[in-house]
């Protein structure tokens, strides 16, 4: 049997991401052939990839690439624990797909993952050889890419200092204006709204707002006579709480969104935010 060194075992845990333990047999089974217990650890994880396909994939990153000024890229990578997700193989996956997807534009998820991300290896491949070597389920949950605007910015929350950003937001302005991206992207992250206008929330959400504000009233025992004021009343708050230009600003809540953007002489074009699990 080869004689493995504390030294090798850290090498194979860098190249592959797996436990100390794991890299530790996969050595000794490998003689210290470094090359072979790779394949050995991919053989095994990639074994328990189907057993963990209904495991709880909660935890996670997002995370950002900006390019030029005027692209970006958001991407939020999912796994079982917060020990995988602050680890460095976990992250570097992260990146590699937020690059992929920066560099080749795919059209949506499905695309992005039967996209080749390595010569011969598409981005499903990769990320099941991310799931063998980590021992967990990883799952590329979504991505949002932003290009050719007059100016991208983003902005990465950590929830935890010990973790990786656990919300992000991607933001695009008509005009470049770092300060307001800033402070509208900080907002979005905050008050996570739903749309970018009332005119962007689709009519059926609507209807169903004011069924249920007319049926609430009712409940209530308002008078008969009221009800089409209440129900206004109720489904202007819900386009209130879930249009951004419409929010109350975060440092100022005497002013909307939208006031801050038009002091600022700048338009919100559109906007991304994802939040690790939700």
């Amino acid at each position: 049997m080869a004689n493995t060194t504390a030294a090798d075992v850290k090498k194979l845990r860098e190249l592959t991401g797996a436990g100390m333990m794991d890299c530790k047999k996969a050595l000794d089974e490998a003689e210290g052939n470094v090359d072979k217990a790779v394949e050995l650890l991919r053989i095994k994880g990639q074994k328990g990839v189907a057993k963990r396909e209904g495991r709880d994939a909660s935890n996670g990153a997002v995370v950002s690439l900006l390019e030029g000024g005027n692209s970006g890229v958001l991407v939020e990578l999912n796994c079982e624990t917060d020990f995988v997700a602050k680890g460095g193989r976990f992250v570097e996956v992260a990146n590699a797909l937020a690059a992929h997807v920066a560099a080749t534009s795919p059209a949506d998820l499905d695309a992005a993952l039967a996209s080749e991300i390595q010569p011969g290896k598409t981005v499903q491949q990769f990320v099941d050889e991310a799931n063998a070597g980590l021992g967990e389920k990883i799952v590329f949950r979504r991505f949002a890419q932003f290009t050719g605007g007059a100016y991208v910015a983003a902005y990465m929350h950590r929830t935890d200092p010990d973790l990786p950003p656990a919300i992000g937001v991607l933001v695009e302005l008509d005009q470049e204006n770092a300060e307001i991206a800033k402070d509208v992207a900080q907002h979005i992250a905050a008050f996570a709204p739903k749309f970018l206008s009332r005119e962007d929330i689709p009519a059926e959400a609507l209807d169903a707002e004011r069924r249920i504000a007319e049926a609430t009233a009712r409940e209530e025992g308002k008078p008969e006579a009221a009800l089409p004021r209440i129900v206004e009343g109720r489904v202007t708050g819900f386009v209130k709480e879930n249009s951004v230009l419409e929010q109350a600003f975060a440092k100022d809540s005497k002013k909307t969104v939208q006031k801050v953007l038009d002091e600022a002489g700048v338009k919100l074009v559109r906007f991304a935010r994802f939040r690790v699990g939700a």
